[in-house]
């Protein structure tokens, strides 16, 4: 073989590795937690949706898929944008004590479990409650017999409410991106209204990310 195909000595491969076991007892609780929650909600909401959808008119009950369909959109931005936010914003603002920015530290440097919270837990479920929605108010109308012009809406309407899902939550993700900051300080401020009126504490300042203390060293070096 010629000499300048082969590869030098000192190169080696990069091997990633998976470590599935290398969880820590606090990943392990959340993920029980958020698993009952997820199942929680989800028989609540199921139920409360079938019983308004129950007796109600088809274009009530549409109406309230798309509701579902507005909650799970917002959920999933929110998610979006606590991941692709900034902390260092808020600690200025919390410098200057202003309203929802110690929430706003929280949300992102708690950014793993308030995605999986509202993009999976909020946004899934949102998602499965409104495809059935949609599924029993198109069963419903073919049971009622109504007219082909009234079984061809509703299948329009399914198709629509599918649209509405997949392509308003990529909307909103392009929006949280491009807005993670402002985005997170909104529920930030919304998290703090809530729990001060409530008297109740959602989650805590944990130790600042590894990132975030890089980000700090290199300010120090600058200066």
């Amino acid at each position: 073989m010629d000499d300048n195909h082969k590869q030098p000595d000192d190169e080696k491969k990069v091997r990633f590795r998976m470590n599935i076991l290398s969880s820590s007892k606090g990943n392990n609780l959340w993920n029980l937690i958020v698993t009952v929650i997820s199942f929680l909600l989800s028989v609540s909401m199921t139920y409360v949706s079938y019983r308004i959808l129950k007796n109600a008119h088809v274009v009530i009950a549409f109406n309230i898929v798309f509701l579902i369909i507005v909650v799970s959109i917002i959920f999933d931005t929110i998610g979006t944008a606590v991941t692709a936010a900034d902390e260092a914003p808020f600690h200025a603002m919390a410098s200057r004590k202003l309203y929802g920015a110690k929430q706003a530290i929280a949300l992102v440097r708690n950014a793993d479990k308030v995605s999986n919270f509202c993009n999976d837990v909020i946004g899934d479920i949102c998602g499965v409650i409104s495809g059935t929605a949609t599924t029993y108010i198109l069963i419903t109308i073919i049971k009622d017999g109504s007219s082909p012009e009234t079984s061809i809406a509703g299948l329009a309407a399914t198709g629509l409410v599918a649209a509405m899902t997949v392509g308003g939550k990529a909307v909103g993700k392009t929006i949280a991106i491009s807005n993670s900051n402002y985005i997170v300080y909104k529920a930030a401020v919304v998290i703090k209204f809530i729990t001060a009126r409530l008297n109740i504490k959602v989650f805590g300042l944990k130790k600042s990310s590894k990132r975030n203390g890089d980000a700090k060293k290199q300010k120090k070096e600058q200066k």
